[in-house]
């Protein structure tokens, strides 16, 4: 069952509205600030929606409100139920000190068709669109890179791999350099860093490395839309995430999850820049004005595109 094509102004609204919010922070030194007015302000406009969202991917318990938490109920308690998945600010140290990269992202699709991901690390790795079976998790990074050189006709070298600049990372980055692939260290922000490979104008090949589980169902949810490669494996390594885990209903912890399998059925994405970064540019005040620019993917209407918004202050 398709969602309806009425949602997307709705949720256009909330991560521009929510982005707008945490821009008003950009370049005070305080991350914490810039997050809690996104999720404010996006609580506030998600209530007003006819739905019956649960919010499936959030910041934490419900310990952790004021935060967007796991479980929440949002909307005005009629019409659909829907699963939601949220990160208010991705990037708030981008946004605390002024940085290209901060968005508000937001992703909903049907009841039970998001995966519940636990807050913990997952391992990911993403492409374009290829053929089944030629980029896995469970090869060696040689052997996905020279599939991968191969699918596209196009030289190791001038292959670009987009990895997140960890300490946990280096042997990965040792062995791209190794192979002599082009490497694109991102500092933080691993949702935008995985949309890279959505289009070729961005020069990314592959997206691959350890990042957020909750940042993975998100990524995967505007991934879906553009037919891309994805797969994920969460990290338990603590008896406090195998306990979490295994509440949430999840037996295998060592399972490998495909794109469909996280995010099943139709659903929307959309993520609006705070600061300027490769695919959007971030929020603009232009005398009464805000200008802002929203990725929306809508896998059912196979839609993709650019939003650019004109607020008035004040409106």
């Amino acid at each position: 069952m398709a969602l309806s094509k009425n949602f997307i102004d709705q949720f256009v609204n909330v991560t521009v509205k929510a982005a707008t919010e945490a821009s008003y922070l950009i370049g005070k030194m305080d991350k914490n600030a810039a997050d809690q007015a996104a999720v404010d302000s996006m609580r506030t406009e998600l209530n007003k929606i006819d739905m019956v969202g649960k919010v499936v991917i959030g910041e934490g318990s419900l310990d952790h409100a004021p935060m967007l938490y796991t479980g929440e109920i949002l909307g005005n308690k009629t019409g659909p139920v829907l699963d939601i998945a949220v990160d208010p600010v991705e990037g708030t140290n981008f946004v605390a000190n002024n940085m290209p990269g901060g968005i508000a992202v937001l992703a909903i699709a049907e009841k039970n068709n998001l995966f519940n991901a636990p807050e913990t690390y997952m391992n990911k790795i993403a492409t374009g669109k290829i053929e089944k079976g030629l980029i896995d998790l469970d090869f060696t990074l040689e052997k996905n890179i020279r599939n991968l050189s191969d699918f596209k006709n196009k030289n190791i070298s001038s292959i670009t791999a987009c990895i997140l600049d960890r300490p946990r990372h280096k042997k990965i980055i040792d062995q791209l350099k190794d192979l002599n692939v082009k490497i694109k260290l991102i500092t933080d922000g691993d949702v935008l860093g995985a949309l890279f490979v959505s289009d070729p104008k961005y020069d990314v090949d592959i997206f691959l490395g350890i990042g957020g589980g909750p940042e993975g169902v998100l990524a995967a949810s505007a991934l879906d839309a553009y037919d891309c490669h994805f797969q994920g494996r969460f990290i338990f390594d603590n008896e406090n995430d195998i306990k979490e885990a295994r509440k949430m209903g999840i037996s295998d912890l060592n399972k490998k999850y495909e794109l469909k399998e996280i995010v099943k059925g139709d659903s929307i994405f959309c993520a609006t820049g705070i600061t300027d970064n490769l695919i959007l540019d971030g929020i603009k005040f232009d005398n009464n004005k805000i200008v802002s620019e929203t990725l929306v993917t809508h896998k059912s209407l196979d839609l993709k595109k650019i939003i650019r918004k004109v607020n008035f202050i004040n409106e």
